[in-house]
């Protein structure tokens, strides 16, 4: 039995709680439809096993030389750019480097911290829910941010809603010390991640890039090396 159990573990995919009382929404509207119509039971039962989905929270295996930044998201990396923080964060009013993280409804949305270090600052800012891969994203859309600081370097990291996005969910407070690829948030269907690196930091992943949350470099505080290069295709 224990074997059972053991294979069992490894074959299913771990559920953040924050998914279960969709997950039970899910299967009661199941039950109602199937009442009424048996096909629509179907049409549900596809809902739930989805919902069940979007919620998987696997483990992850992270990095952890220091001066990584890992990737807080699955998602694609849409948009590295140079850019002022937002106000918000309380960063320098100086140009960062912002690696943006778009994920969609089929990514997994548990959110992981980017590096080792002390939350310093957290805000939430309420906005507009316009497509989270539009650059002007990162300064209308409702937002959580998140200030942390790492080796006396300190980044910024921000949660933004989506079209379908409209519940951001954070686990930590202020002055909550993480680990890098500790979990600390997660967005409801659909949105994008924003990280501010100093400009300094190299970065290691290209346009386009698949990211996976907690395994993915995306920065290197401490390198020295020559810039990465990437192509399509």
């Amino acid at each position: 039995m224990t074997d059972i159990l053991e294979s069992m573990r490894r074959i299913f995919v771990p559920i953040h709680k924050e998914g279960y009382p969709f997950i039970l929404i899910a299967l009661f509207a199941t039950i109602v439809l199937a009442w009424l119509w048996s096909p629509l039971g179907w049409i549900g039962t596809i809902l739930t096993v989805w919902v069940c989905y979007f919620f998987r929270d696997p483990p992850r295996v992270t990095p952890l030389r220091e001066g990584l930044v890992v990737s807080p998201a699955d998602g694609r990396v849409n948009l590295i750019t140079t850019a002022v923080p937002p106000a918000e964060l309380s960063l320098p009013p100086e140009p960062m480097t912002r690696i943006s993280v778009f994920m969609n409804v089929f990514d997994c949305h548990v959110n992981r911290s980017p590096v080792t270090g002390r939350i310093e600052q957290i805000l939430y800012s309420p906005g507009l829910f316009l497509n989270a891969e539009l650059d002007k994203a990162s300064e209308d859309n409702e937002r959580n941010a998140l200030v942390i600081e790492t080796a006396g370097t300190r980044i910024g990291v921000v949660q933004i809603a989506g079209l379908v996005a409209r519940r951001i969910v954070s686990f930590v407070k202020v002055g909550d010390t993480l680990s890098t690829g500790e979990r600390f948030g997660l967005i409801r269907f659909g949105s994008r991640l924003d990280i501010y690196v100093p400009m300094s930091a190299q970065v290691l992943v290209g346009l386009g890039q698949t990211a996976v949350a907690g395994e993915t470099v995306l920065a290197d505080l401490t390198a020295n090396e020559p810039a990465r290069q990437y192509r399509n295709g």
